[in-house]
């Protein structure tokens, strides 16, 4: 397949009591043998959003240098025990590290168009997340501004559908819904973490979603650089590696067993993208 885009998605790096600095080195030697044209980190950057946990975030982030890096929260990303700052300015600790604007974002690379968006709820929610209508209307009015045959991503921290694991929560609110309504902005595949655990599956797996042809994948990456993964990947670090074709998308897991030096590659799975069919 001649890559049209290679993305790295990873995920969830806990960065707090459960960091693997480890985990980190080998993901930025990761990004330097494959270098890939967007890094994405969907949520969890820091296990209790305190401003040192964002120093050590924001040190992973430089490690890639020059390159183009697509962040968004998780809850993990808001303040848990800090009830007052959780109130009352539950993002300030990361606007400091992302940016003022940095909660909802439009990402532009050549051929593509990546729209992240916060799902992290503070006074709604404690673990799952939400994403309202009026974030609906931000991504549609983003990806409206691509051409025709510009990829379009759309990174979420939380999963849309149930998860393997049972202690990984239940999935996102008018999950079914967001499918249908992202699969109309010709959204060609949905990114997230939030599970701890590798999950690549596609829309019609969320209940009372119709089928699509072709569906839309969802995949949710693991944790990347701490102790915390779950279920099939209980001690070890995963992230991904996609490489997009003119209209396929072969998406390369990849593990590292905690005490290994490096993360390893899995079996690959492809998926016809939607918007070039």
């Amino acid at each position: 397949m001649s890559d049209r885009l290679t993305v790295l998605h990873t995920s969830d790096f806990q960065c707090g009591k459960p960091y693997l600095p480890e985990a980190a080195e080998a993901l930025l030697a990761l990004a330097e043998d494959i270098d890939p044209d967007v890094l994405i980190v969907s949520g969890d950057l820091t296990q209790r959003a305190k401003k040192r946990e964002f120093v050590i975030a924001r040190s992973i982030i430089d490690g890639f240098g020059a390159r183009p890096v697509v962040v968004t929260p998780g809850n993990h990303d808001v303040p848990l025990y800090r009830i007052w700052e959780r109130l009352f300015d539950p993002f300030g600790n990361w606007r400091s590290f992302a940016g003022e604007r940095a909660l909802d974002t439009v990402t532009m690379v050549d051929g593509a168009i990546i729209v992240s968006l916060n799902s992290a709820a503070p006074l709604r929610a404690i673990v799952n997340g939400r994403i309202d209508d009026c974030q609906v209307d931000f991504a549609r009015q983003a990806f409206e501004t691509g051409e025709r045959d510009v990829l379009r991503l759309l990174v979420v921290h939380h999963n849309f559908v149930p998860a393997p694991s049972k202690d990984a929560g239940r999935p996102l609110p008018r999950a079914a819904y967001l499918a249908r309504v992202f699969a109309d902005m010709g959204v060609d595949l949905i990114l997230g973490g939030h599970v701890h655990e590798t999950f690549m599956t596609v829309s019609e797996e969320i209940p009372e979603c119709p089928p699509q042809d072709p569906p839309l994948p969802i995949l949710a990456c693991g944790t990347t650089t701490s102790l915390r993964g779950r279920g099939s990947e209980d001690g070890w670090n995963s992230l991904s590696v996609l490489r997009f074709g003119e209209d396929d998308v072969e998406v390369t897991p990849y593990r590292r067993a905690i005490g290994s030096v490096a993360f390893e590659p899995m079996p690959s799975r492809s998926w016809r993208l939607r918007g070039r069919v």
